[in-house]
Formats: structure tokens, C-alpha cells, sequence
């Protein structure tokens, strides 16, 4: 018995050992095969392919723009400037003339750094495995595409000199918006050949290797610098260049002649698409494997806001802040689907899109939903509060004196008088009244998803949302009391047809349909007043509409959102550092005139809201909320109970 136990242990630890060295026999034979074999055919690296751009359609299908590489011009080796080739190599891989391709220290401190997080953040990437990505592979961050990109970098190197893989890098890099290559983007910044470049242009060329989308100086000029700063530094380090040199450079303001055609107004647009596909599917997919991208945009109606946009700031920068700048959107009611978008003013003045990106502080634009919560709670807006000096105790002692924007205080008057008068104490009442909470979670169901706070003062709109956002929450009201997501984007397909991406709609029940009508009715009172205010003509618009005016203290932020049976339309105004404007400056001068002149010259196919039948039409007193058969009174309105 023990005999028979010994020889199976015996033939255990033959096995064992046996399959161990079949293991590594193939697992040394495994790495020789990998690194000795041409896996990719690398005579491709040295043709240009501009493949097929994709075209981007409007709502009806038609071309809108498409996204095409611009005509490269590769340079060879030995014209690129010594200035250039040394920003690149202090900025990505100062030991790139010495490494094989790859850096094993990089690689270990990356591989630390990630199994620290459990996930990667860290890569370790030398020129040449930069080069490998960029050509063969997708920018995916996987550790099996970071494998295949080692392997494929050793053996660039075994086939190519250093000289030519930098040089095949400096002109296949991707400096953003369709720019290839060190030249291209050279005579697109400063309208000059690369040879001619100076020192603290070339660390902005190589500034821009980090991240196209996030230091390109067409992009983010402010995030360049500072990042051409620091490749200035690093060369100084490097005994790259003499110190007198470094603070010649550092000293250089970031000039950009941006060559760039296109609408000043439509290219937020265009960026916006770009950043959007470049992120799902990657540039070298979006300017080469001809995609097409089905907007929700209408290109007429996109058209002329832009030029009525572009007129009216242009007369409000010249008559009060020529910093002044906004965003503009408009948005189908009952789909969400983004009909006109307007980032800005000038996209070659500013990148910042102020229709996606800006977040600022809603002001009374706010207010309609902490009305709406009230009506939830049982009030009703023929429902008398006093206007009057208020005093709050804040948590940390403080005391809160609220005051109105006109700084007098009214006495008594109706829910419906207070939100046409966008009066504040009123509006903090209302708050305190019905608690913090209940307001705060209504926001949310609006889409405001900014941390709300529980001070008084969030009565008034000290959430921050976008353009995007307000356009959204004040949809509500003219779709049923139903809140949909805006969207931009259809449908996406690749060059044979298929469809890779489709919209799925998002959207949820807020108010029934009583509530909604109630204040359907109260904002079309806030706009006849609007209107009345504005001296406007009595035809001023072809349908019923909703509105409200909002503004922070001093304008800072101007806004108008408003809305017919078929579209609701935000606009904004302010300056991007968000200084104020002054105490004179209001919305009903500012934002409100460019939503007017967008919709009086609309033809609508519907013209009137939908209000729930079981609800009653009462005309009563403003200020004491009684019945009354005065009907032709400024201090008369109708309402719904």
C-alpha cells in the first residue's frame, strides 16, 4: 500500500514538473513569437488616408456640416525645428532617443498607481507607444489594449529609426477639430510653416499631446498656456534651453491667428457634436469612417435665432458691457428635442458653451416651481400674504433681511399679483410655509439637480442650473406637467447603414393636470404683463404663451424663459466672470426682447395650451383675491380654481 502511494507521488511530481516546463516553454516561446513576428503590416504609417468625413443632418436629413480632416502636409525630419523635437521629448518622453520604445519604470509606477485604485487613471505611455495607439488601436483604457500597445511599440522600433517614428508622431498627431500633424496645426495658430515657429509656440504645439480636447489653444487657450508654461520649465530643466531663453518665452502672451472658417454662432454647435462623438466612438471614427449623425435640430429656425442673437447682444455689449455673452435654447414641448442651440456669441472669441456649460444661479426662474409646490400643498393663487419687512433668524446666528427688487413693500396681494411681480418676500413666505424640503424635491423633479440648499434665500433662485436645464424645468408647464430630457442627437450610423446609437427619451409625470393648468393660466397672465410693460403691439405673438423673467442680484445673470403650445425657448445673459452688471440692468431689456423677436415671427400650428376641463375660470381682485365683475382693471385678472 505504501509502495502504490509513493509511486503516485512520484508521478504527480513528474507531472507537475513536466507541465511546468511545457508552461514556460510556451510561455517564453509565446513572447519571442510575439515580438519576433510582423503582426501589422507598418507600411501603412508612412501613407496619408483622409478616409470619409461624416456628415452631420439636420431634422429633416439634410447635410447640416460634416466633420473632414483638413488636407495634411506632412514635414520631413530634417526640416522639423530642434525647438520642436525638444518641447515634444520634455513634455512626453525626455528619454525617448534611449528607451526601446517602451519605459519599464513608467510601467511599474502606472501598474502601482492603478492597483492602488483598483482601476486605471495612470498610463505610462512613451512617444512611440503614443504613436502605436494613434495608428492601431482604439484610446479605450483596458490593460489588454495596453499589452497589445507594448508589443506593437517594440516592434515599431525594431523596424523604424528613432528619426522616423518622431516623425511619423509629430505628423500624425491630433491637435483637435480635424488638425493632423505639426504643420497643419502650425499654419492654422499663426498662419506660418512649422519650420518658422518660435520657442514658446513649439511648447504649445506639444502642449497640446496631454489632450487635444482639453489643451488645444483653439479649445481651452487659458489651460494651453498654462500647460505650454510648464513644458517651457521642464525644458529649462533639461538644459534644453538657457534661462534668458525661458523667460523670453513664459513672457509671450498665447496668440492664435485661428484660421478656422465657420459661423462664429454655429460652431458651439458643431464642437458640442464633436466632443460628443469623440468621446462615444473616437476621432480617428468620426473623421475617417464616415458616420452619419442625425440632429434634432431645424436649420431654418436655428438660422434665424442665430442672427437675432447675434444682433441683439452686439447692440446690448455696445450700450452697457461689451463682455456681456449668453447662450440661447429651444426645445420641442412634448419631445425634448433641441430645435435651436446657441453656446455663445463669438466662438473664436470665447470656446465656453453657455448653452451646456454654464451653470448659473436661476433667479426668479425659479419661482414657478416653488409656486407649483405651493398649489400641491392646497394653496390657490387667489390667496391673499402680506408684503412686508422680513427678519429670519439664520441657524448661525445671523439676521436674513430679504428684500423686493423694487425695495418697497406692497401690503396684501394675491399668489397670482406676487409671481406676475416676481415679488421675493412672497416668494420666501411661501418657502418657509411649506418647508425646505418639499420645495427642494420638487426642484429635483424638474430637472434642477444643482445641491440645493435649505436658507430662505433658495426661494429666490440661488440654484444653479444651464440654459439646457431652465429651458427643461419650464417645459413642464407647457407639456401637460410632464418633464422630458432635451436632446440633440437621433440617431448615429456607421458608413454601410447600421444604426450604432439611438436617443432613448427620458422623461417623467411632475404635475397633474390641475395644478399644471393653474399655473399654465397664472404664467400667461405674467406674460400679458410682460408684454403690457414692454409697450408691445397687441398681435405681439401668434399663439397663447408662458413666461418669466429672472435676474441675481445687480445682474449678474439675465434670464427669460418662456413658451408657446409648440416650443419652449430659454435665453441668458451675462458676463462669463460673472461680475455684475448693475443695478439699472434688467431682463425684460435684455433677454426677454430676443425671445420676443425669436417667437413673433413664427407661424405656429398650435395655438393654445391645453387646460384641464374640470377647472372653472373666476376673475378676481389682485389685491384681495375676492370675486369680482370688474373685468377691464389693471388690478383684475382671471384665474382657474
Amino acid at each position: 500500500m505504501c509502495n502504490k502511494k509513493k509511486s503516485r507521488r512520484r508521478i504527480f511530481i513528474r507531472a507537475i514538473f513536466f507541465s511546468t516546463i511545457i508552461f514556460f516553454s510556451f510561455l517564453f516561446g509565446s513572447i519571442f513569437f510575439l515580438f519576433e513576428k510582423d503582426w501589422v503590416d507598418f507600411t501603412r504609417m508612412e501613407f496619408y488616408n483622409p478616409g470619409r468625413p461624416s456628415i452631420v443632418l439636420d431634422k429633416n436629413g439634410n447635410e447640416f456640416f460634416r466633420f473632414q480632416l483638413d488636407k495634411r502636409e506632412p514635414v520631413d525630419y530634417s526640416k522639423l525645428p530642434d525647438i520642436l523635437i525638444k518641447a515634444f521629448l520634455a513634455a512626453e518622453d525626455r528619454n525617448f532617443f534611449t528607451h526601446p520604445g517602451i519605459s519599464l519604470k513608467g510601467i511599474v509606477r502606472s501598474f502601482l498607481v492603478n492597483l492602488y485604485h483598483f482601476k486605471i487613471i495612470q498610463g505610462a505611455s512613451t512617444i512611440t507607444q503614443q504613436l502605436a495607439r494613434g495608428l492601431f488601436l482604439s484610446y479605450e483604457r483596458t490593460m489588454l489594449r495596453k499589452i497589445y500597445e507594448i508589443f506593437l511599440s517594440l516592434q515599431i522600433e525594431r523596424q523604424f529609426t528613432k528619426e522616423q517614428i518622431l516623425e511619423l508622431y509629430l505628423n500624425n498627431m491630433y491637435f483637435g477639430r480635424g488638425i493632423y500633424g505639426v504643420q497643419t496645426a502650425s499654419n492654422i495658430f499663426w498662419n506660418k510653416p512649422v519650420f518658422e515657429i518660435t520657442l514658446d509656440q513649439a511648447a504649445t504645439l506639444a502642449a497640446v499631446a496631454k489632450s487635444a480636447r482639453f489643451y488645444s489653444p483653439l479649445n481651452c487657450p487659458q489651460k494651453a498656456k498654462n500647460r505650454r508654461d510648464i513644458i517651457l520649465k521642464s525644458m529649462l530643466n533639461l538644459n534644453f534651453i538657457s534661462e534668458q531663453d525661458y523667460k523670453n518665452a513664459i513672457s509671450k502672451k498665447l496668440e492664435i491667428k485661428n484660421n478656422i472658417h465657420g459661423n462664429p454662432i454655429r460652431l458651439y454647435l458643431q464642437e458640442w457634436i464633436r466632443n460628443w462623438a469623440e468621446d462615444k466612438w473616437g476621432k480617428d471614427i468620426l473623421y475617417k469612417k464616415g458616420l452619419k449623425i442625425k440632429t434634432t435640430i431645424n436649420k431654418d429656425l436655428q438660422e434665424f435665432a442665430e442672427n437675432i442673437f447675434s444682433k441683439k447682444i452686439a447692440q446690448v455689449r455696445k450700450k452697457i458691457d461689451n463682455k456681456i455673452n449668453g447662450g440661447m435654447l429651444s426645445i420641442d414641448t412634448q419631445t425634448g428635442k433641441i430645435r435651436v442651440a446657441i453656446g455663445g456669441y463669438d466662438f473664436k472669441e470665447s470656446q465656453y458653451n453657455r448653452c451646456f456649460q454654464a451653470s448659473r444661479q436661476m433667479g426668479s426662474t425659479f419661482k414657478p416651481i416653488l409656486y407649483s409646490c405651493a398649489l400641491q400643498n392646497g394653496l390657490h393663487m387667489n390667496d391673499v400674504v402680506v408684503d412686508e419687512p422680513l427678519e429670519i433668524q439664520l441657524l448661525n446666528g445671523q439676521i436674513y433681511q430679504p428684500r423686493n427688487w423694487t425695495r418697497t413693500f406692497e401690503g396684501p396681494m394675491t399668489l397670482l399679483n406676487a409671481l406676475s411681480h416676481s415679488n421675493n418676500i412672497i416668494a420666501i413666505k411661501l418657502f418657509l410655509y411649506l418647508g425646505a424640503q418639499k420645495t427642494l424635491n420638487l426642484a429635483r423633479d424638474f430637472g434642477i439637480t444643482d445641491e440645493l440648499t435649505e436658507y430662505p434665500s433658495a426661494a429666490l433662485g440661488t440654484a444653479q442650473a444651464t440654459v439646457e436645464q431652465v429651458a427643461a424645468a419650464f417645459n413642464v408647464f407647457s407639456n401637460y406637467g410632464i418633464y422630458v430630457k432635451p436632446f440633440l442627437i437621433e440617431w448615429v450610423k456607421d458608413e454601410i447603414g447600421t444604426k450604432i446609437w439611438e436617443h432613448k427619451t427620458e422623461k417623467r409625470i411632475v404635475l397633474d393636470s390641475k395644478i399644471n393648468s393653474i399655473m399654465v393660466n397664472a404664467l400667461m397672465f405674467q406674460i400679458k404683463r410682460s408684454y403690457f410693460v414692454n409697450n408691445c403691439p397687441q398681435d405681439w405673438i401668434k399663439s397663447e404663451a408662458i413666461g418669466k423673467t429672472g435676474a441675481t442680484n445687480q445682474a449678474s445673470s439675465m434670464w427669460f424663459v418662456g413658451a408657446t403650445p409648440e416650443l419652449t425657448t430659454c435665453v441668458y445673459a451675462g458676463r462669463d466672470d460673472n461680475k455684475v452688471l448693475g443695478s439699472n440692468v434688467f431682463s425684460s431689456k435684455i433677454t426677454f426682447p430676443i425671445w420676443l423677436e425669436f417667437k413673433k415671427n413664427l407661424i405656429p400650428k398650435k395655438t393654445n395650451f391645453y387646460i384641464d376641463p374640470t377647472l372653472k375660470e373666476i376673475n378676481i381682485d389682485l389685491l384681495t383675491g375676492k370675486e369680482t365683475d370688474n373685468i377691464n382693471t389693471l388690478n383684475t385678472a382671471k384665474i382657474l380654481v
